[in-house]
């Protein structure tokens, strides 16, 4: 099971960089970049969005809605009316949490990609 889900992950990675090359390739031609500079922006942009979004994700509160038709108004002529919420259910709690991961180890690894492709600061 651990390794289906490696192997899961593993071609999610290979699809986000493959979409990241194609982009920054495109927008890099057009902007008359470098090829080094688009990649690693490319994967900086890219990756640093996952980030916030694994962030985003992660701090969902722990309502969910349960039923689009508006509740009854708390003063008459004002409109404070909202959606009816119910608590999320534990498995709903665990599946924000894992695709929250999702994405931030998404973001780390594009990061680190970016890292490695970015030729103006040496590693060593």
């Amino acid at each position: 099971m651990l390794l289906a889900a490696l192997g899961r992950f593993v071609l999610l990675v290979l699809l986000c960089v493959g979409v990241t090359v194609a982009g920054s390739l495109l927008f890099g031609l057009l902007a008359g970049a470098s090829l080094e500079r688009a990649l690693s922006l490319g994967f900086y942009v890219v990756g640093s969005f996952l980030l916030v979004c694994g962030f985003f994700v992660g701090n969902r509160g722990p309502t969910r809605v349960a039923s689009e038709s508006p509740a009854p108004m708390v003063l008459p002529g004002m409109n404070f009316a909202g959606r009816r919420l119910r608590w999320a259910t534990g498995r709903e709690q665990t599946e924000t949490i894992a695709s929250s991961a999702v994405f931030i180890c998404l973001g780390l690894v594009l990061v680190a990609i970016a890292i490695l492709v970015d030729s103006r600061r040496s590693l060593i």
